[in-house]
C-alpha cells in the first residue's frame, strides 16, 4: 500500500488539521443559528416595542353653576315732544317787528311770543301768543322777516314741557310690552331716570319688522329734542344653569357645548336662554356640576382624549 492510501474502513487525516465530520456539520450549524437567534430576541423586542401614546391635550374647564338672569328688553331711540303745538300768524303779508322769547324758554299759556305788523300799516301791531304753556322748541331769529300763515311755523312748543322716548321694538318682543310697564331710561349726557311705557303701536313695518313705542320721561330742563336715549324694560328673572359665553358653540343643528366625561370630549346639544354680562343661561342639556370646556373650539372633536385643567388652577 502506498503511504498516501488509507486502508479500507479507515479515515486518513492530514497532520495538523482537525477532522470535521461531514454528516455532523448540518445540525451543528442549525444549532448555532438557533442560539444566535435566541440571544438576539431581547434586543429585537426592545427595538420593535410600541412607542408611548402621545400626551393628552390640556384644556381649561369649569363647572356648570346655577345663577339667575334678568329678563329685560333694551330699546333705543330719540327724545321727542309728547304733544307739539305749531304757532303761525292768522293772515298773510305780515312782518316780524319784535321777538319776545327764544328757543328753550318755558312759557305760560297766553304769553306773548312775538309782535308783527303790516309793512303798509307800521302803527298796527299784532301780538302772537302761546296757545298752551310749555317749552319753546323753535323760534324765529330775524327781525323784519316776512311770515306766512301757510309757511313754516313761527314757534314750536312742547305742550306742558312733556317729552317721550320714541323707540323701535322688534315684532317678536312687541307682544310682551304693555302700556304702563316701568322702564329705566338713560338719555345721552344725563343720569338714569325712571320712565313708563305710554304707547305701543299695533303696526309693524313689513320690511324692518319693527314697531313704534313711546316711553314717557320725567320732566327735566336738560332734556333736548333729538337726543339719543336707551330704555331698559324688565319682565322679571329666570334662574338655571349658567356657563361662560365662550363655552357655547353654534353649529348646523343649533347650540352645543363640549363637556368632559372620563377625560373624553362629549358634544352636547343645549337650549340657550337669557344672557348676562359674560354668562348665558342653559335651559336644557346641562346640569349644575357638569364639567365643560371654557373656550370651546373646532380643534376639539367628539371622543378626543384631554387633560382637564380647572380654571383658576
Amino acid at each position: 500500500m502506498k503511504p498516501w492510501e488509507a486502508s479500507a474502513g479507515k479515515r486518513f487525516t492530514l497532520p495538523g488539521r482537525r477532522h470535521q465530520d461531514p454528516c455532523a456539520a448540518p445540525w451543528m450549524r442549525s444549532s448555532a443559528a438557533v442560539v444566535l437567534l435566541v440571544s438576539t430576541l431581547p434586543a429585537l423586542g426592545a427595538e420593535t416595542a410600541a412607542p408611548n401614546l402621545p400626551a393628552a391635550m390640556a384644556v381649561t374647564v369649569t363647572r356648570v353653576k346655577s345663577a339667575c338672569f334678568a329678563d329685560t328688553l333694551v330699546v333705543t331711540g330719540n327724545v321727542v315732544p309728547r304733544n307739539e303745538n305749531l304757532v303761525r300768524p292768522d293772515r298773510e303779508g305780515l312782518q316780524i317787528k319784535e321777538i319776545v322769547v327764544e328757543a328753550g324758554t318755558t312759557v305760560a299759556a297766553g304769553a306773548v311770543l312775538a309782535r308783527l305788523n303790516a309793512p303798509n300799516e307800521p302803527q298796527t301791531v299784532i301780538p302772537i301768543t302761546a296757545p298752551v304753556g310749555g317749552v319753546i322748541l323753535a323760534a324765529p331769529t330775524v327781525v323784519g322777516a316776512m311770515v306766512s300763515a301757510r309757511g313754516d311755523p313761527l314757534f314750536r312748543i312742547a305742550a306742558e314741557g312733556d317729552f317721550d322716548l320714541s323707540a323701535e321694538v322688534p315684532a317678536k318682543d312687541a307682544a310682551r310690552v304693555a302700556v304702563g310697564q316701568n322702564a329705566t331710561v338713560k338719555v345721552a349726557g344725563m343720569d338714569e331716570s325712571p320712565g313708563r311705557v305710554r304707547l305701543v303701536s299695533t303696526i309693524v313695518d313689513p320690511t324692518t319688522q319693527l314697531g313704534q313705542m313711546r316711553i314717557s320721561l320725567q320732566r327735566n330742563p336738560l332734556l333736548r329734542v333729538g337726543a339719543f336715549a336707551r330704555a331698559t324694560i324688565s319682565f322679571g328673572q329666570s334662574c338655571g344653569a349658567s356657563i361662560p359665553l365662550s363655552a357655547l358653540l353654534f353649529g348646523p343643528d343649533g347650540a352645543v357645548v363640549q363637556s368632559i366625561h372620563n377625560d373624553r370630549i362629549e358634544t352636547r346639544r343645549v337650549t340657550a336662554g337669557l344672557t348676562g354680562q359674560n354668562n348665558i343661561e342653559i335651559r336644557e342639556g346641562l346640569a349644575e356640576g357638569d364639567t365643560i370646556v371654557v373656550r370651546a373650539g373646532a380643534f376639539l372633536r367628539e371622543g378626543d382624549r384631554v387633560r382637564p385643567v380647572l380654571a383658576g388652577e
